[in-house]
């Protein structure tokens, strides 16, 4: 390979010699992929034997992607972006295009040995069974890439850094050797949350750095923070070979009892606004040497901010992942708060990437919104809400990418399969045919290309060949600019040892554990308890965790385990296991999990099967609930009344406040510090009145929260949300209208309303409280 490389410089030079031009570039070979290296211009990669060879012009080097022997346009890497990407979409094939509006299942790196979430074989066996390298493609992937045109790849858990980086160099060659030579664009969700027993260490790096959950980051009330962590999770998620992020969550988390509350900003509409902007600067934006052109760079990661028009006023907090879920609701006629951490926060940045390069609508049927075509549908299939609201009157013109599985078929309303609300009765094709038509450009979740073709002949039929290659190349545009805004195009490979390096570094870790000391909210501490003398004996109740299963039917077995790890609370406190022995307590729960609002045992009984969804921990009868629920006329029911009024909701985690109950009486007289992790607003008053000091917290490490109560840190998280006084108000709110609740007061006479937080010194009330808090 050496002499290979030798030998085309040399010939590369004969050739500058005879035309007069001195050579621009050096190249150099890395571990399975060349580098070259353009004077003042873009650096290549390409990978040994894809194919692909040098063109020379002007001095500079460039890639003959789609190996022609001539310098397109769109390999002109000192050409604008969109006259690149405009010149590339108009060679594609429509089955190109086809495979550029796919985005892949979820992916784990390496495959999971079933077939279901996250599996793959490697040539037809399991990892294990195969002898293969954890960064191999799966049989899947090749297929994908191969034969359905595919270049935009979900990827989950990956087994380490450099095994993350290898394999995207891997699927990278690939790429790269077939036709156009159009590199893959890997995206993620969320994956820098914290685990509570992980250990920091200044100075000591980890797999990759940890923050508090965005409702976490909210709790700051520091768009700078929010910033921070973009920046730094951009830096590596580009080390991972990540180039998008499914995120940010800008819904505004007006209903309380939506099992994606956690995932958002708070329900106030200025604060997400704000920290929405504040979120995609710091993904979008590359500085220095790491910058392109327009702020856009080889350290920038497209962010897709989701969904649109906001998720968050779920009728009865149902979640739309399911047919029980599939209606949002607007009885305060407040959508236009909804819209503002779009149109105010992620599309008008204050970086020069100018607004967030992609969006996801969510699942749901946004209610009697359509005042044009009057339709009830899935809001990726309304032409309303995509073509006349978010393309026409907000003028944006970025990536539209459904939901996942928004096209595939479901049998009734509360299995994990498809989810075409309002769209049911139509074919696989025809769902995508129109959310093309309402202008949608990329399918989540979709593989294969067959049904975005016959979507496409659909269209020829009705409108004529050039209407629908238009169409086509639009899309295509608008999905290729996100790739050569990131460099791909140029250089898609990763060094290994640097992506070891950078991910998790000293440095990243340190922000993210500084980030999580922030996010922590302390509601009450009475007879100022905390902080805790260090040294004190305490006393840790077990936690019993009740058996569980997810979205996607893996289940948990129920189970009893320590609360927190003891080799971290024996850091600063003596770990004691009997009460009696103990100078405090600190007892961990979660917030109370009171359900989906839907079940199959209810209806199987004759109901229809709408229950409430609990936000106490003891159960509760919802005589305040609305006796005619505002949406409904789902196929798979016979009814279009879903009200649970006068049904009981119950919870399963109850077992938490029996844990504090006892520990109360337990302690006698003691401090008993009670620490919850919080999902969704609680009704506080079953455990306040037990406890002596408050900590909440969105998902952070137990060593961080023992640095609160040692007085190590001082707290100074804010609610993003309001805590409600009873479930007779969360009945009674509307779903989607913010700070609509009525709060709950303790004790001491504080009200856990928005923006409320305890420090040492008591309530706070600094420049944050002044900015956000609207009386």
């Amino acid at each position: 390979m050496k002499n290979y490389i030798v030998y085309k410089l040399v010939l590369l030079s004969l050739i500058v010699t005879l035309c007069g031009c001195a050579a621009k570039w050096t190249e150099e070979q890395k571990n399975g992929f060349n580098l070259v290296h353009n004077e003042d211009g873009h650096t290549l990669g390409y990978a040994s034997g894809s194919g692909i060879s040098l063109i020379e012009k002007g001095g500079y080097a460039f890639k003959d992607l789609n190996k022609n022997g001539q310098l397109d346009v769109y390999e002109d890497w000192r050409k604008p972006v969109d006259i690149r990407a405009k010149d590339l979409a108009s060679v594609m094939t429509i089955e190109q295009i086809a495979g550029l509006m796919l985005y892949s299942g979820h992916q784990s790196v390496p495959a999971g040995s079933s077939r279901g979430f996250g599996g793959g074989t490697y040539s037809g066996k399991t990892l294990d069974e195969s002898g293969a390298h954890s960064a191999d493609l799966t049989d899947q992937q090749i297929q994908f890439l191969t034969e359905d045109n595919l270049r935009h790849v979900l990827v989950t858990s990956v087994e380490s850094p450099a095994v993350a980086a290898q394999w995207n160099n891997n699927m990278q060659a690939l790429a790269e050797s077939l036709g156009l030579g159009i590199p893959c664009n890997t995206s993620s969700d969320p994956r820098h949350g914290s685990d509570s027993d992980a250990e920091y260490n200044a100075g000591a790096g980890g797999d990759i750095s940890r923050w508090p959950g965005s409702l976490g980051i909210a709790a700051s009330f520091d768009p700078e923070l929010m910033k921070q962590f973009g920046d730094i999770a951009s830096k590596e998620y580009r080390a991972l070979g990540i180039t998008t992020a499914l995120s940010p969550q800008i819904d505004l988390a007006t209903e309380p009892r939506w099992s994606r509350f956690n995932g958002t900003m708070g329900e106030d509409p200025l604060l997400a606004a704000d920290l929405a902007r504040a979120y995609v600067d710091g993904f979008q934006t590359s500085e220095n040497e790491m910058h392109i052109d327009g702020g856009w760079g080889y350290h920038s990661v497209n962010a897709m901010v989701k969904h649109w028009p906001g998720g968050g006023p779920e009728e009865g907090g149902r979640d739309g992942h399911f047919g029980y879920g599939a209606y949002a609701v607007y009885p305060g006629g407040r959508l236009s708060d909804h819209l503002k951490p779009f149109i105010d926060g992620a599309f008008e940045l204050n970086g020069p990437t100018g607004e967030a390069s992609a969006v996801m609508p969510y699942y749901t049927i946004s209610w009697n919104l359509d005042s044009v075509y009057g339709e009830n549908v899935g809001n990726a299939f309304s032409k309303y809400i995509i073509e006349d609201l978010l393309r026409g009157k907000y003028g944006y013109d970025g990536v539209l990418c459904t939901d996942w599985m928004i096209t595939g078929d479901a049998v009734n309303v509360h299995e994990f399969r498809g989810k075409p609300w309002g769209v049911e009765e139509l074919t696989l094709a025809e769902r995508h045919y129109k959310a093309i038509m309402a202008g949608m450009d990329q399918f989540g979740g979709n593989n294969e290309m067959g049904p975005v073709i016959e979507a496409y002949q659909m269209g020829v039929k009705e409108h004529g060949e050039e209407f629908m290659r238009r169409r086509f190349e639009k899309s295509a545009v608008r999905l290729l600019r996100n790739i050569f805004r990131t460099g791909l195009f140029e250089n898609p490979y990763l060094d290994v040892a640097i992506s070891e390096k950078l991910v998790g570094n000293p440095d990243f870790m340190k922000a993210g554990y500084e980030a999580q000391l922030r996010s922590v909210v302390m509601l009450k501490n009475n007879k100022e308890v905390l902080p805790l003398q260090s040294r004190l004996k305490v006393y840790v109740p077990q936690k019993h965790y009740p058996a569980s299963r997810n979205w996607f039917g893996q289940e948990t077995p129920e189970r009893w385990e320590e609360a927190a790890s003891k080799k971290i609370v024996n850091n600063y406190f003596e770990w004691v296991d009997e009460p009696q022995k103990a100078d405090a307590a600190i007892v961990f729960i979660d917030s109370p999990r009171g359900g989906t609002g839907y079940s199959v045992e209810d209806a199987e009984a004759g109901g229809n099967g709408y229950v409430p969804i609990n936000l106490q921990y003891e159960s509760y009868v919802a005589t305040h609930a609305r006796e005619t629920s505002l949406a409904g006329g789902s196929p798979f029911e016979g009814f279009t009344n879903r009200s649970y009024k006068g049904k009981t909701g119950i919870t399963a985690n109850s077992g938490d406040l029996k844990s504090v109950q006892l520990c109360r009486k337990q302690m006698e007289n003691k401090p008993v510090i009670v620490v919850i992790n919080v999902s969704n607003p609680m009704v506080m008053s079953e455990v306040e009145k037990n406890a002596d000091a408050v900590l909440v917290h969105f998902g952070v490490q137990d060593q961080a929260l023992m640095d609160i109560v040692s007085g190590a840190a001082e707290p100074t998280g804010l609610l993003p949300f309001q805590m409600p006084a009873t479930m007779q108000t969360v009945d009674e709110q509307y779903e989607d209208t913010p700070h609509d609740m009525i709060p709950y007061t303790d004790s001491d006479g504080n009200t856990y309303d928005f923006a409320y937080g305890l420090n040492w010194k008591g309530v706070i009330n600094d420049d944050r409280v002044k900015k956000y808090k609207q009386e």
